[in-house]
């Protein structure tokens, strides 16, 4: 199955660190980022797992769930958080999906058969509250992932979800915004975004980011 943004996030129950998981009731009203392991005690995946733990205020302040997968066991998964807290110096506060019949890896493509036929990619998508897909990252095995990316795109998600604005290339929060084309009028315009405009080009209309 084929995942596109804009596409409903399948709901799923499977086992997990922390028992079983409905997801939609587990993720309720607020924002998740899913994101897939090859497998537990490796070395990559215990450093972003460490991170993911360590970045829990930065969620919390943005209504964001994390929720991992792996397709090892939870008794696994239990083994590995050990090792993590240990080595990672974090409190790894979020449950480890225990995909071994990989129904949640089929359901969401996170096996690409080139990679491995068995193991997930660094597949990672966020998900809002109303269960649509809104970005989708996919790394290869050997390669961790940013997550300071990904606080930036959720950043920029909900900005731009609560503003008519759009995002540059490299924004972060507090930096100058973009008056989207589709907006033409300038009464429209002025009542929008009364911090004014700058325009080195008609097509390009930069703002001051509404809600700083």
């Amino acid at each position: 199955m084929t995942l596109r943004l804009g596409d409903t996030a399948p709901d799923f129950e499977q086992d997990s660190s922390i028992g079983k998981i409905k997801f939609y009731d587990w993720a309720g009203d607020s924002w998740v980022v899913l994101f897939s392991h090859p497998a537990d005690f490796t070395p990559v995946c215990t450093t972003e797992l460490g991170l993911t733990a360590k970045l829990k205020p930065e969620f919390d302040k943005r209504n964001v769930k994390a929720l991992a997968l792996s397709v090892d066991p939870a008794e696994s998964h239990k083994k590995w958080i050990s090792d993590i807290e240990a080595t990672q110096k974090a409190v790894v506060g979020f449950p480890i999906i225990a995909d071994a019949d990989r129904k949640v890896a089929q359901l969401y493509d996170m096996i690409h058969p080139n990679q491995s036929e068995t193991m997930t990619v660094r597949s990672l998508f966020v998900i809002d509250p109303k269960k649509k897909l809104r970005l989708t990252i996919t790394y290869p095995m050997s390669t961790g992932r940013n997550f300071d990316e990904v606080l930036r795109v959720i950043d920029a998600l909900q900005l731009t979800d609560g503003y008519s604005v759009a995002t540059p290339g490299n924004w972060r929060d507090g930096d100058d915004v973009i008056i989207p084309l589709t907006i033409q009028d300038e009464d429209v315009i002025k009542q929008k975004y009364p911090k004014g405009y700058t325009a080195p080009r008609p097509y390009l209309r930069m703002t001051p980011q509404p809600n700083k």
